[in-house]
């Protein structure tokens, strides 16, 4: 009888431990998964603190630069495509976040080309609400930089984390996939000519 209970206790015991190894793992990927959504938003908080300087930006060049029409319109077309890309977190995929960074790229080109017109002008250049704005979006291109970087370490963390063996197994059965990085733009390999 002493047999008995004692191969019970360690059946007990064996149960318990792997209960407990499927619940912390199973804790932990929701964690980390919670934990990238919270950096994404961050990212796109910062793509919205940029749109919403760009109307300003535009119609202070505007006084300044009226023949310029073509580009503002070009600035002006590209946030409006980037601000009504709407992406649900829990179906972020590859083409998804490729297709949100050529649309927010999109608006970089243009705002570069905004941003030379000022070379061009220099009442504009000396204007202090277009410098205080520039430096806004200078700060504000930083911003993303950094929490573009963020997000890409924690879902470096998850990706591993989920891809590791035996979390794999779990990670499968529970439906937790892998989340795609941010990736350098098309072209950013290059460096820009530059000349004088």
């Amino acid at each position: 009888m002493k047999k008995s209970y004692i191969v019970l206790a360690i059946i007990a015991i064996i149960a318990i431990g792997i209960f407990a190894w499927f619940q912390g793992s199973y804790n932990q990927m929701v964690t980390r998964s919670e934990t990238i959504s919270s950096q994404w938003s961050n990212v796109e908080n910062q793509y919205q603190r940029r749109a919403d300087l760009i109307p300003n930006l535009v119609n202070t060049v505007k006084g300044y630069a009226e023949h310029e029409q073509n580009t503002l319109t070009q600035v002006t077309d590209a946030r409006a495509k980037a601000t009504q890309m709407r992406i649900n977190f829990d179906q972020l995929d590859e083409k998804t976040l490729q297709k949100f960074n050529n649309m927010q790229g999109e608006l970089s080109s243009a705002l570069s080309r905004l941003m030379a017109i000022s070379e061009q002008y220099p009442d504009l250049k000396a204007n202090e609400n277009f410098r205080d704005l520039q430096a806004q979006l200078e700060g504000t291109e930083n911003r993303i930089a950094v929490e573009r970087r963020k997000f890409n370490e924690e879902v470096k963390g998850y990706n591993a984390y989920i891809r590791s063996f035996p979390k794999n197994i779990l990670a499968g059965m529970f439906g937790f996939m892998p989340k795609p990085y941010f990736e350098a733009s098309s072209g950013a390999e290059k460096a820009p000519e530059v000349k004088f």
